[in-house]
């Protein structure tokens, strides 16, 4: 069975991405790597984070639910207004939809190991409160948005009376 069609992978055989920005740090090992080519939505992946670290900015999903499962050390959920301690065998349920933001720290001196899950939604939206971002994947953008009216920067005359009108020529 090749790599594209194989259902099982050992975590000691994944590759392992790892990023540090001062206190943004974590690593991870994809665990269902050929998921999506194989028509899957669903992902899991084994993630570390570092002592005095966090993973990812608080932030919330439209349409992606996720849960977490913590596998050893300690840790600390923020959700919504609460900040919730975590340690192994804690499941942490995060439903998209309800604009709730979520976001996993590590304040101790040894490492906080879980697995996430969730599906890759290719039209998912998300939230990060801290900073005011919106992020839209189906247009590969992260950044802000401002509000308008409806016709604000809309031209006086339609531009579609002035490309009939061109046709019609």
């Amino acid at each position: 069975m090749n790599d594209d069609t194989r259902p099982v992978f050992n975590i000691a055989d994944l590759p392992e991405v790892t990023e540090r920005e001062g206190e943004w740090a974590s690593s991870w090992k994809v665990l269902t790597p050929n998921m999506r080519a194989r028509g899957g939505s669903l992902g899991v992946s084994y993630m570390r984070i570092p002592p005095h670290a966090a993973a990812v900015p608080f932030h919330w999903h439209l349409r992606e639910d996720e849960v977490f499962y913590v596998l050893s050390g300690r840790g600390v959920l923020r959700y919504g207004d609460e900040l919730i301690d975590i340690r192994p065998g804690d499941c942490i349920a995060c439903p998209a939809g309800t604009m709730v933001a979520h976001q996993i720290a590590n304040p101790y001196d040894e490492d906080l190991e879980y697995l996430a899950m969730g599906p890759h939604d290719p039209h998912e939206v998300g939230g990060y409160p801290d900073s005011g971002k919106i992020m839209v994947r189906a247009l590969r953008q992260v950044g802000y948005l401002r509000g308008a009216e409806y016709m604000d920067g809309e031209p006086a005359r339609p531009r579609i009376l002035d490309l009939i009108q061109q046709r019609n020529k």
